[in-house]
């Protein structure tokens, strides 16, 4: 299962050669490091698993001595990868640029809302394909559009409070809580994402 994340690794190379400098670049401009590491690692994170939807991929893979919830582990376990690798070029460039230490409520809260999409995305992405994602993703900002403009006016104002008064919380149990209940979902959606694939035909 190792080679398989390595492999994953070794593919994602030139994009992430790409994303990752540019990281950089939107830390220089002043925007905020929640927003690009959550869009940075969710990116990078679906490359990953759309390099191998290809139903010839998916025959070699099946062809190899791994077994189908190795292969879905190791998407699992190389999605925490590739969220750490962004969380730690983050880490680094906001030191040189700005000279601060990120908080710990924001790296927590990042890599929660990061995990949670996945654990939502993968088991769809199996169970359809990831482009069908594009659709449903955008289905949703469509309804998300609608109750914001018809319905909930100041919906946008209320989740940035509601994200800042997590932030502004010191409490070592509210981030244990909510580490321990995305690890939940986590490994719900991955237990449901082998299941899934298990049944697939290839």
């Amino acid at each position: 299962m190792f080679h398989l994340i390595c492999k994953d690794i070794l593919l994602q190379k030139k994009i992430l050669m790409i994303l990752l400098p540019a990281l950089f670049i939107y830390l220089f401009l002043g925007t905020s490091t929640m927003w690009i590491g959550i869009i940075f690692s969710i990116a990078i994170v679906m490359n990953a698993f759309t390099n191998d939807e290809k139903a010839s991929v998916n025959f070699l893979l099946n062809t190899l001595p791994y077994t189908r919830k190795e292969i879905v582990s190791s998407k699992y376990l190389g999605a925490i990868v590739f969220t750490f690798m962004v969380l730690l070029t983050i880490i680094i460039g906001n030191w040189m640029i700005y000279r601060e230490i990120l908080q710990w409520g924001q790296l927590v809260l990042t890599i929660s809302i990061v995990l949670v999409f996945i654990s939502i995305a993968f088991p769809f992405s199996y169970f359809f394909k990831s482009k069908y994602l594009m659709t449903a993703s955008i289905v949703s900002f469509v309804i998300y559009m609608i109750i914001v403009n018809k319905f909930i006016i100041d919906l946008n104002d209320r989740i940035r409070e509601s994200i800042q008064t997590i932030l502004s919380f010191n409490s070592a149990q509210l981030y244990l809580v909510m580490i321990v209940s995305v690890g939940i979902i986590y490994i719900t959606s991955w237990l449901f994402s082998i299941r899934i694939y298990s049944r697939k035909v290839f």
